[in-house]
C-alpha cells in the first residue's frame, strides 16, 4: 500500500506504486508520461522511473477532470 501521508514533494514513486495510488494500471502511467502529463523526477538513463508522488496526484486530477468534460451537441 502507498503511504500518502508523506511530503508529496520529495516522494519518489516507482510506476507501480503510481498506477497504485492513482488507482489506475502500470500501463496508465507509462501513457501519461509519453503524453507528456507526467515527468520523471529522475534521469533517462535511469533503468527504473520515478516520479515525484505530488505530480502523479496532480496528473490523475487533471485526467480525471478532463473526462468529466460536457461536450455541446450541435
Amino acid at each position: 500500500m502507498v503511504e500518502l501521508d508523506g511530503d508529496l514533494q520529495t516522494t519518489l514513486w516507482t510506476t507501480a506504486q503510481a498506477a497504485e495510488a492513482a488507482g489506475v494500471e502500470p500501463g496508465v502511467i507509462r501513457i501519461w508520461a509519453h503524453r507528456g502529463h507526467l515527468q520523471r523526477a529522475n534521469s533517462p538513463r535511469c533503468r527504473i522511473p520515478r516520479y515525484r508522488a505530488i505530480d502523479v496526484v496532480q496528473a490523475e486530477k487533471a485526467t480525471r477532470e478532463r473526462a468529466r468534460r460536457q461536450y455541446a451537441t450541435a
